[in-house]
């Protein structure tokens, strides 16, 4: 174990309607269901992909926070893209249009109960025939604008890097890390996710030490999207590093519930005994 500043521990909960099973959530059984076990199980909040905006209800998780003395870790926006294909760089102004009210929408929910807003796949791709820099333009002008309502909201927003075969845009965080500075939105963090980083980082603990107070959220999640522990990345470094930049955020098990997810639960709560420290 490795002292610093606490960092905590929580997990992802499905909220969709019509489970897509091969999604990496670790909960897909109801919030209350979630929060329930998450407690049991030692974990310090949860963080929730709704697929609408309306799916956030402020009153149940304040009473489920209290009950369970767990926090609201973070909001993903992803159903934005997997359920109505909205994205911040698709050509069609329309659409474009769509996706920052949906994201807008997304923020005022969370911002109600001080959880910042995650913006993964949402952020799309640069299409065929359309400029890098026209892409990049339309994603500097969504974050922005969201940037900007987020702190209005008082929540931070956080941009995920993906990895190459769901997005040509950012994919490494020393490259997402040199935007997000050059914007004048100064709520902006970054999500270091494991996963994707294993894919584009040579190095992933010099990544996080690259990305340094900008990393704002952390994906805990091993090679092959399953708990730490069942696949082959090396953990122990990367913690180290963000000792080192002082992170006192959270590592969120964004994973696969295999074998199942309470034996996933218990695996990526041991790693995080091994590699953090307990409760």
């Amino acid at each position: 174990m490795i002292e610093g500043p606490q960092i905590k521990l929580s997990a992802t909960v499905s909220l969709l309607r019509k489970p897509e099973r091969n999604a990496p959530f670790l909960f897909w059984d109801g919030v209350e269901n979630a929060f329930e076990a998450c407690s049991d199980l030692g974990f310090h909040g949860v963080e929730i992909f709704p697929e609408s905006p309306d799916q956030i209800d402020a009153v149940e998780i304040r009473m489920l926070q209290q009950r369970y003395a767990l926090d609201l870790a973070a909001v993903g926006t992803g159903a934005g893209w997997v359920l109505h294909r909205l994205s911040f760089t698709d050509p069609d102004a329309a659409i474009r249009l769509s996706a920052r009210r949906f994201a807008s929408s997304m923020i005022h929910r969370a911002g109600e109960l001080g959880a910042p807003v995650i913006i993964g796949s949402m952020q799309g791709r640069i299409q065929d025939g359309i400029p890098r820099e026209q892409a990049i333009h339309w994603l500097t002008e969504a974050l922005e604008e969201l940037g900007s309502y987020a702190a209005s909201s008082g929540v931070k927003l956080l941009y995920e890097p993906l990895n190459r075969y769901e997005t040509n845009l950012f994919n490494r965080l020393g490259d997402a890390f040199t935007w997000l500075r050059s914007l004048s939105a100064r709520n902006l963090r970054l999500v270091a996710d494991l996963f994707h980083m294993g894919i584009e980082e040579q190095d992933l603990a010099h990544a996080v030490r690259e990305a340094g107070s900008l990393i704002g959220h952390v994906h805990f999640a091993d090679s092959n999207r399953r708990a730490v522990g069942y696949g082959d990345t090396d953990v122990a470094p990367i913690v180290a590093a963000l000792r080192q930049i002082g992170y006192s955020g959270y590592l969120s098990a964004e994973i696969f519930p295999i074998p199942d997810t309470l034996t996933a639960a218990r695996q990526t709560m041991a790693a995080f005994g091994r590699f953090v420290g307990g409760r």
